[in-house]
């Protein structure tokens, strides 16, 4: 037999996790071993971790970063802190990955999956529902969220033609209003260092009321090593955006691969008449272009500002698979 199925750690897993998630046109940075890792070790509590490995002639194609409570498989991740998941698959090796992995499970007696978010592109979208049906599996796959994303021009000029009339004379009056006010800094941290990162927190939390109650103690410790691991990974992007040399804004951001991702970010609200937050985000798009990247991932969530930044929708999904073989 050609096809190997194993479970293993993450530590024995990681250079070809890595690799396969490098490889993937797919796999997104909530995918990745690090971010994997920090989440178990702050979340997993009362789980039973379970990486299951498909190798091919001994090399490893395919990756099922699962966690099992109660026998029911889910990524080892959590839609709070996680935007999107998926499994980790050499591209065109699904169909033969999904198979192996999904007659293991049956054989380990896990016989229901609840996997979620997950981007229309996923493989698990595109491949594990169709093999699974094969294989006598229930598969009832919802529309739970959208996400919303932007693709990048080259330069900044190419994005505000993007824009409709209103927004870029509205963006254009914002940025205007915010420079009479004094002098602008928008100043980017890549090294997680504590008082930026506290700065952050900050604001974060006194931006909003629900923000607030969402950042626990543990929540707060999930941020803090989640962007300490990022920053060792060469991925962060903590944008301060400063009036007068007074923090009024900030975005926390991954830069991987050709997308950045805005994945959280907070204000001064005794600065919000000026549109603070807006003009952070806006400026860490033209940061984002004038790196050459290709995406700007405003990540889950149908706020307004994403879309009077240029931002288009897409449908995040919840899948869930019962074996009735």
């Amino acid at each position: 037999m050609n096809y190997e199925f194993t479970l293993e750690s993450f530590d024995s897993i990681y250079p070809y996790w890595k690799e396969i998630q490098h490889n993937s046109p797919v796999s997104s940075i909530f995918s990745s071993p690090e971010w994997s890792k920090v989440w178990w070790q702050q979340f997993g509590s009362g789980a039973k971790i379970w990486l299951g490995v498909v190798r091919y002639q001994g090399r490893a194609i395919g990756i099922a970063p699962f966690l099992v409570r109660n026998n029911v498989a889910s990524f080892i991740g959590s839609s709070d802190v996680c935007d999107y998941l998926d499994c980790i698959v050499e591209p065109s090796n699904e169909e033969a990955s999904f198979r192996v992995l999904l007659e293991n499970l049956v054989t380990e007696k896990v016989l229901q999956l609840d996997l979620a978010p997950l981007r229309p592109d996923s493989t698990v979208i595109t491949s594990l529902t169709n093999m699974a049906q094969e294989l006598g599996w229930h598969v009832s796959c919802s529309s739970e969220d959208v996400s919303v994303e932007l693709d990048l021009p080259t330069t900044w000029e190419e994005y505000l033609q993007m824009l409709t009339g209103k927004q870029r004379h509205e963006l254009k009056r914002k940025l205007r209003r915010m420079s009479e006010e004094g002098e602008l800094n928008h100043r980017i941290n890549t090294d997680a260092n504590r008082q930026d990162i506290d700065i952050f927190l900050e604001l974060f939390r006194n931006s909003r009321q629900d923000k607030a109650a969402f950042l626990t103690p543990e929540i707060e410790s999930f941020f803090r090593a989640a962007t300490d691991t990022m920053a060792k990974q060469g991925l962060l992007k903590l944008n301060i955006l400063e009036l007068n040399s007074s923090p009024v804004a900030a975005t926390m951001c991954f830069d991987y691969k050709d997308t950045v991702y805005l994945y959280n970010s907070g204000y001064d609200p005794g600065y919000g008449w000026l549109s603070v937050g807006l003009i952070s985000k806006a400026l860490c798009i033209k940061e984002s272009i004038d790196r050459g990247r290709r995406r700007f991932d405003f990540l889950k969530g149908g706020e307004a500002y994403k879309y009077h930044l240029g931002g288009h929708e897409l449908p995040l999904y919840r899948c869930q698979l019962k074996y009735a073989g």
